[in-house]
């Protein structure tokens, strides 16, 4: 017990999106920060994500890496994510290309600046199995009132073969 007889949370749930920040991907970064050092905090950082986009928590796709327009996400082939050819799901594919596309775009959205997608769109290239790897590298074009913007994120298997790529759409304004 700490601080007068009060418990506390671990830090990873005490993480408060804080009003002060002014880029939305503050919040992303703050958290990635504080975690990405810590033993663990990689894994607590996904699920951290997945709790926030719970549809996405359902994949259990795991950060790798994370920065200002860059974002690296790992999902291992598992039965919950497989389809009935023995391979990774269609919609988990595209589960995993967003999420390394929001968190790179989120992450790179200058202070008052906001952003929301309002496409998606994959090809399919090759079955997708074993663990698969979503990099995404993008940057902000200027904003000075609507602009949509098409962000790529591709996925390799192990072998480093690109099996689908992903296109997500984002309309960008200022707040």
């Amino acid at each position: 017990m700490i601080g007068g007889g009060r418990e506390t949370a671990p830090i990873f749930f005490r993480i408060d999106v804080a009003k002060s920040l002014d880029a939305p991907g503050g919040a992303l970064a703050l958290w990635w920060k504080r975690l990405s050092r810590l033993p663990g905090g990689r894994r607590l950082f996904s699920l951290r994500v997945g709790r926030m986009a719970r549809y996405t928590g359902s994949i259990g796709a795991r950060i790798e890496e994370l920065g200002p327009g860059y974002s690296r996400w790992t999902m291992r082939d598992r039965p919950r994510v497989r389809n009935h050819l023995n391979s990774v799901h269609a919609v988990a594919l595209v589960n995993l290309a967003e999420v390394a596309s929001g968190t790179a775009m989120l992450t790179a959205l200058p202070p008052g600046t906001r952003g929301i997608v309002t496409g998606l769109s994959m090809q399919y290239l090759k079955k997708a199995r074993g663990t698969l790897t979503a990099e995404c590298r993008c940057s902000v074009p200027e904003v000075n009132g609507e602009t949509t913007y098409d962000v790529h994120a591709d996925i390799r298997d192990t072998a480093g073969d690109v099996v689908a790529r992903g296109t997500v759409n984002w309309l960008l304004r200022k707040s």
